[in-house]
């Protein structure tokens, strides 16, 4: 019988990635509890892993907050901690080519580039022997987690994607001061007409701000990647296109196709460009830099927004510390028109795919997998959602409940509570439940519930939830059980190796979009449809058609792997 952690084969062609820093109740594998006492059975001497992620992570306290001091109590594990700066994937490569690999990688959709040097160790026999609790977590799962058709080794612990649980929280879609809401009265906002209808009419009667500065309708963030979170997503979600990234699947074949070649598309860039000729989209929106951009929601004069709230975060977080909270921002779900139906919140069942892996250099892989096991368990996962019991939350008739004082504290002082406490701090390095689902004691996992979510908002969004008769900005859209869970999970997690050419002919569409989407946008009215009917051209011209025909086949042997 092959070792778990035997060196995997080299050269693999298709990569299903599955990852940076968070269970189930039952047997926790000699894990610790929750405040970081020790199991007898358990080993927590002192060890460090190096550890490289792809996210960034510029808040991180080198595990001296409270969580992570309670893990590394619990584990007895540090971790010397890289975090991405500059270009993620060719760190990676570098990594892979240079053969120095840290004990722990979360190389998210760069794993192949790792297996195919060598680099990972299969998992499969680890977890068998070792991790009682990832084993549960992951139950009849299991087989989601092996890397391709070929090679059904385990090379990352899925840790981007939760087990079970339902999307609870509306972070995205289209967003709008809550005064300029209020002042139009709460009307409906259903469609990009109705939106910028509340735009206009605020602007109309409110051009500047109290210092006389200009008020700004919209503004996008087109920083390299906020390209697609902020300019080219939307054109997709606008149109019933669930989140499958750069493409669109269809649910019967599971053929793919460029959601920029599909129905409505034109028309959501063409009304954009219509926003910017009447002055309604800023000027600046595609060359300001992310930083210049969440300077300008902190402001306070950015009247709508197209982003996910993660993006702007920053800037919110100051119009609150400045009590400012009706320039803060609510979540509507807004269509081309009233044609199309919302389904950003299809589910994609458990979707495995980044994650973080274990090295061929690890210094101690049954060290690694018992860390990794302690993430996943009961105690791991209540640990990084809640923090300290007694510090950061207490038990009231058996339920978890945040002291008002703390909870006041996330919600308008958050960066600094974050870096103190460490809660979320390594939910991307741990396997974990998702969003309503139960622990063994009744509580949820997590905090993103409904009474715990509204906990969270100010009384600028309750105010405006009110006027909506709602109760939390996840009401204000179609709900998931509305759509059948995609059988691929999600496009965007589906990784193809660097040098294939699907992934060369995708550089190619990217490059041509993102210049000439942001030149019809900003050209004349007149001249737009030219504009648009030469893109079109140019990405037939660039082989879109065979770019889709290669990422279909991934796509069908993904969902043949899932459910062999």
């Amino acid at each position: 019988m092959r070792k778990g952690w035997n060196l995997p084969k080299a050269g693999l062609a298709a990569a299903l990635a599955a990852g940076v820093l968070a269970g189930c109740g039952g047997n926790d594998g000699g894990a610790a509890s929750v405040n970081g006492g020790k199991d007898q059975g358990s080993d927590t001497s002192p060890i460090t892993f190096s550890f490289f992620s792809e996210d960034a992570n510029p808040n991180w306290q080198d595990m001296q907050d409270d969580v992570g001091q309670a893990i590394t109590k619990a584990t007895g594990v540090k971790l010397d901690a890289e975090f991405a700066v500059g270009d993620p994937a060719q760190k990676v490569a570098l990594i892979a080519t240079g053969g120095d690999y840290p004990d722990l990688i979360s190389p998210k959709g760069d794993l192949n580039k790792l297996v195919d040097a060598g680099a990972m160790l299969d998992l499969t026999d680890l977890i068998e022997q070792y991790a009682p609790n990832l084993k549960k977590l992951f139950g009849d799962q299991l087989n989601r987690l092996r890397y391709s058709n070929d090679d059904h080794a385990i090379y990352v612990i899925p840790t981007y994607s939760a087990v079970d649980g339902k999307t609870l929280v509306a972070g995205g879609g289209f967003e709008l001061q809550h005064r300029a809401v209020k002042e139009a009265g709460y009307p409906p906002i259903k469609t990009l007409q109705d939106y910028e209808h509340v735009i206009q009419s605020y602007l109309d009667k409110h051009p500047t701000d109290e210092n006389g500065n200009k008020n700004i309708g919209l503004t996008l963030n087109a920083d390299d990647w906020h390209m697609f979170i902020s300019v080219t997503n939307p054109a997709a979600e606008t149109t019933g296109k669930s989140g499958d990234g750069e493409y669109v699947i269809d649910p019967k074949t599971y053929e793919a196709t460029y959601h920029y070649r599909t129905e409505g598309e034109k028309e959501y860039f063409q009304w954009l460009n219509h926003m910017y000729n009447i002055g309604l989209l800023d000027k600046e929106s595609f060359v300001q830099k992310n930083d210049q951009y969440v300077a300008k929601v902190a402001s306070g004069r950015v009247i709508g927004l197209i982003d996910a709230d993660w993006g702007y975060a920053d800037g919110e977080k100051s119009l609150k510390t400045a009590n400012k909270l009706d320039q803060t921002y609510g979540h509507y779900s807004v269509m081309l028109s009233d044609a199309y139906k919302d389904n950003r919140f299809q589910s994609t069942g458990f979707m495995a795919g980044w994650g973080v892996g274990i090295t061929t250099d690890c210094k101690d892989p049954v060290r690694a997998i018992k860390f990794l096991d302690f993430l996943a368990s009961e105690q791991g996962q209540i640990l990084n959602n809640w923090g300290i019991e007694g510090k950061h939350y207490t038990v009231q008739d058996g339920k978890r409940v945040v002291p008002e004082d703390v909870q006041n504290r996330i919600v308008n002082d958050n960066t600094a509570f974050s870096r103190e406490s460490g809660i979320g701090f390594y939910f991307n390095l741990g396997a974990h439940y998702g969003d309503g689902v139960l622990d063994s004691t009744g509580n949820y996992y997590t905090k993103n519930f409904p009474e715990q979510i509204v906990s969270t908002y100010t009384s600028a969004d309750q105010e405006t939830l009110k006027a909506y008769h709602a109760t939390t900005w996840k009401d204000l859209f179609p709900q998931e059980d509305e759509f059948p869970v995609k059988a691929w999970g999600a496009a965007w997690n589906i990784a193809v190796p660097g040098d294939d050419e699907v992934t060369i002919l995708g550089n190619k569409m990217k490059d041509i979009t993102w210049k000439q989407i942001p030149q019809a946008i900003m050209a004349k009215p007149e001249d737009f449809d030219r504009l648009w009917d030469r893109y079109q051209q140019d990405l037939l011209d660039a082989g879109v058609e065979k770019m889709e025909k290669g990422f279909t086949a991934y796509v069908q042997n993904v969902v043949k792997l899932w459910n062999e």
